[in-house]
Formats: C-alpha cells, sequence, structure tokens
C-alpha cells in the first residue's frame, strides 16, 4: 500500500498543546499523509489514553502514533488495532510497572531543567524563563514566548501512576534522541531506546524539535510510515 494511505497523530507532551507541531503538519501534508493532532487534557494519565483513543476513532487504516516527550507514555497505552508503529520524539517510555516520573528521573538531571512542583490544584506549570533555559533553547524568543503563553499544566496524576505493559514491546518503534535536550537526559534517551529495541535517530537537537527542527521530525515519522505501508 502507499505510504500516504497511513494516517499520522501527533501527541502533544506536558506543558505544550497541538500548536507544537505546527511545522511538522505542512511537510506531512504535502507528503499526502492524513494528520491529526490529538489533544491531551494532562489532567490523569488515563484521561490522556481515553482523549488519544477518541482522536483515534476518527481514522480508517493504519495509524503511526508520534508522541513527543511525556506523550511517549501515553501513546504505548493504546490498545487500538489500528496502530501500526510508535514514533517517540525525545520521548519517555516507560517499561510495565514503572511510572512516567521513574524515567524521568532516571538520569541526572541538566543544570538548565527547571525545578517544579504542583500547586494547590496538583498542576505542575513550567516556569516562563525555563522555556528559553530548557524547553525550547534553539527556538527564536517569539517562539519561546508563544511556547509559554499556551502552555498545559501537568497533573501530578500524569506521572505518578504505573503503566500498563506498553505497545512497544509487541510492534515497531521509532525513536528521535534529543543530543541537546536539558529536559529529558539524553542518556536516559539512549537507554530507553536500547531497551525497547526502536529504531533510532541522533540528533543535535533541543528538547522540542518538532519546533526547532522539524524536518528531523518530519523524517522519521515518514519513515515510520513507509514502513507501516510496506508491512502486511
Amino acid at each position: 500500500m502507499p505510504a500516504n494511505y497511513v494516517s499520522v497523530v501527533l501527541v502533544h507532551g506536558a506543558w505544550a498543546d497541538g500548536s507544537s507541531w505546527s511545522k511538522v503538519i505542512g511537510p506531512l501534508k504535502a507528503a499526502g499523509m492524513k494528520v491529526v493532532a490529538a489533544p491531551l487534557p494532562l489532567t490523569s494519565l488515563a484521561d490522556d489514553i481515553a482523549a488519544l483513543g477518541r482522536a483515534l476513532e476518527r481514522l480508517d487504516g493504519p495509524v503511526v502514533l508520534a508522541g513527543h516527550a511525556y506523550a511517549g507514555a501515553v501513546i504505548a497505552e493504546t490498545r487500538d488495532p489500528k496502530v501500526a508503529s510508535l514514533v517517540y520524539i525525545a520521548g519517555l517510555a516507560p517499561e510495565e510497572g514503572e511510572t512516567v516520573a521513574d524515567v524521568f528521573y532516571h538520569g541526572q538531571p541538566h543544570p538548565k531543567a527547571p525545578e517544579t512542583k504542583p500547586d494547590l490544584h496538583g498542576l505542575v506549570w513550567l516556569p516562563e524563563q525555563a522555556f528559553a533555559d530548557a524547553f525550547a533553547p534553539n527556538a527564536s524568543p517569539g517562539e519561546q514566548a508563544i511556547l509559554a503563553a499556551v502552555q498545559r499544566p501537568l497533573s501530578v496524576a500524569c506521572i505518578s501512576v504505573p503503566v500498563e505493559r506498553p505497545a512497544w514491546k509487541d510492534g515497531p518503534s521509532w525513536v528521535l534522541i534529543a543530543e541537546q535536550d536539558r529536559m529529558i537526559n539524553p542518556e536516559t534517551q539512549h537507554f530507553q531506546a536500547e531497551r525497547m529495541g526502536a529504531h533510532t535517530r541522533i540528533r543535535p537537537v533541543d528538547h522540542t524539535p518538532m519546533v526547532t527542527a522539524p524536518a528531523d521530525v518530519a523524517d522519521i515519522i515518514l519513515d515510520a510510515a513507509r514502513d507501516a505501508a510496506a508491512t502486511p
């Protein structure tokens, strides 16, 4: 089947929304892909998995799921049989029984990584300066300002619940390792990719390459789509 028969669902991570994929959607659409950016409420891992499920209900045929950072945990928990492969963009990939926090804190934090704590509602906000220091240091000041303004807070309930058997254990996965990541230790990303047995790309990019290196992100997603199309 042609690669454009495969749909792509883009899943944003913590402190972001679907607009973080803006620079990737165009190249994927230009390649003939059907593209959906799934909105996550970031209120709990279960809520986010359910939200992704609703996005998948709108699609027919095989689907490639691409998740950024925290969303790596979300895409691996869907049980929709349409999912052909998973793509992790500087993603987190907990093993069965692990929490997102377990893998996030697997390695030493970068000196520029922000210290965060929940507010009175159990929500974690990223300090505005952290978007320039750690979240997207390679972005322009204008892009950093937009990312800070549209951020969605992350509930503690998203990162403190052990995951069930992740889908990467039973199907193909692709990983883009961000070597300049100041949020998720690159050593952690390497560890996860090896544990997953994933197709791995290593790039000198920051934590949010969808914004700062969109061509690298589009390329790995398109390769996953071509592979899914070639698989009977």
